[in-house]
């Protein structure tokens, strides 16, 4: 899909390969404004990695730090960042910034830029684009330091974190045909679906309980990772919800 052929809400113009200048840090001050006073999705990835580098279970991540939200469509709902009271700050921002920097959630790590995914449903094929925002109270825009978008997604290690959402992506996209139809919302398999995407430890007890790696034929490296990471895992999860909700999965049942 060539760029000048697709049309984008309120005139918004894809960056392109056009550079941008951007710098944020504690000599601005407009420094951690915008950890305040904001309405931040949470994707499945994002509570992955936040729950590990706090090294808390992902049940008491969610308890603590998270509320849910309206989603992209009726079936499933959103899990939203819980500001802290009365601040309106992130839970995560102390005296010298963002106290998990290393493991931010997608939103934080890729401003200034927003992404927006064009997927052709018919096939694997998607375009990406990325838009710049503008911000009146953020002064990094003013920086000398310029960036591509290629290099700013480097730059902040982003393409971990964009993998894992487009897999999000295509499971929320399944779950918008309403898969669980006469269960309706909170039923059983809602439940479960909602376990698998955001509490990845609870997921891992019930797989374990249930021997489910042993019911399909994974390759051997593959299911080594599943027992040892959560991101595996994860994908894993996508891709068995897919299949029990009679979605087009990869799993293959022994």
């Amino acid at each position: 899909m060539e760029q000048n052929k697709k049309e984008f809400p309120g005139n918004m113009k894809p960056l392109g390969n056009e550079p941008f200048t951007f710098s944020c840090h504690s000599g601005l001050d407009c420094y951690t404004t915008c950890c305040r006073n904001v309405d931040m999705y949470l994707f499945p990835y994002d509570i992955l990695r936040a729950k590990q580098y706090l090294g808390i279970d992902s049940e008491r991540f969610m308890r603590e730090h998270t509320r849910l939200g309206q989603g992209s469509h009726p079936f499933f709902p959103a899990v939203m960042l819980k500001l802290d009271e009365p601040s309106k700050a992130c839970p995560f921002l102390g005296e010298e910034g963002c106290t998990i920097y290393h493991d931010r959630p997608s939103s934080c790590r890729t401003y200034p830029l927003e992404r927006a995914v064009d997927r052709d449903q018919s096939s694997a094929s998607k375009g990406e684009f990325y838009f710049l925002t503008n911000h009146s109270y953020c002064h990094g825009h003013q920086a000398e330091t310029t960036f591509t978008v290629k290099e700013w997604v480097r730059n902040q290690w982003i393409h971990d974190y964009n993998t894992m959402n487009d897999l999000w992506a295509q499971v929320d996209t399944f779950f918008a045909t309403n898969p669980w139809k006469g269960e309706g919302a909170g039923g059983p398999k809602q439940q479960m679906a909602f376990m698998v995407c955001y509490n990845i430890d609870g997921f891992r007890r019930f797989s374990e309980q249930h021997n489910l790696l042993a019911q399909y034929r994974l390759a051997k490296d593959w299911k080594r990772r599943i027992a040892n990471e959560d991101s595996e895992l994860l994908k894993f999860g996508f891709e068995w919800l897919k299949l029990m909700m009679g979605g087009r999965s990869s799993l293959s049942p022994r």
